[in-house]
């Protein structure tokens, strides 16, 4: 099985008018989950970019999930919702969507991390390295806190923070399940390039517990 691939959207980070090219460039790569997290768009303006994420997926392996809008992933049948300190809990969302809905939440503690794996089908966990983006949050974690999450916590990690190409074995052998991140997919030139980077970095000698979610 191979590690799992998180783009995270940043609409911001890009030229006008990239981000639906990079999410159905995304897509063709084989990105395993393509997380919009737009949060400050109108309903209408996420709705237009959810549907054109979902269409783009649909018949490929990537899954789409939504940052925070349960309603908006239910409605156009994204397959997934990640939530955040705001958002409702897990426990609540588990309870009113199917078990093939994929609940993901963000973790920046171990003690946040064993809260959610009880209802989440995944963890990012971060920031493991140094980011300008996760600087609210404080102090890397480190690879040692991520090793050490990963062997308490039953669902896959995904490392979250600073991850580059080089980093994302070191990332795996401290058992996380796969990477997830921003800059990483949206500073390259090729993202069918990137992807490929991303698993031969991995390979060969993957971690038993780099599952597929």
């Amino acid at each position: 099985m191979g590690f799992q691939l998180c783009y995270i959207t940043d609409r911001k980070a890009l030229h006008e008018g990239a981000l639906l090219p990079r999410i159905e460039a995304a897509a063709r790569a084989g990105v395993d989950l393509l997380q919009i997290r737009e949060k400050d768009l109108p309903a209408r303006e996420l709705i237009t970019i959810v549907r054109s994420a979902v269409e783009a997926a649909r018949g490929r392996s990537t899954r789409i999930v939504v940052n925070d809008r349960l309603d908006v992933a239910l409605g156009l049948g994204a397959a997934g919702v990640h939530l955040g300190i705001q958002s409702l809990p897990a426990p609540i969302v588990r309870e009113i969507v199917s078990p093939r809905f994929l609940v993901g939440v963000s973790c920046h503690s171990l003690e946040e991390a064993l809260a959610a794996a009880a209802r989440a089908d995944y963890i990012l966990l971060g920031p493991i390295f140094e980011t300008p983006s996760k600087l609210q949050y404080g102090s890397p974690l480190g690879l040692a806190k991520l090793r050490e999450v990963a062997a308490q916590v039953s669902v896959p990690i995904l490392a979250l923070g600073g991850i580059t190409v080089e980093r994302a074995r070191a990332c795996l052998e401290a058992g996380a399940a796969g990477i997830a991140g921003i800059s990483i997919f949206q500073t390259c030139a090729s993202l069918e390039r990137r992807v490929a980077e991303l698993r031969a970095a991995a390979e060969p000698g993957l971690p038993r517990h780099a599952a597929t979610l």
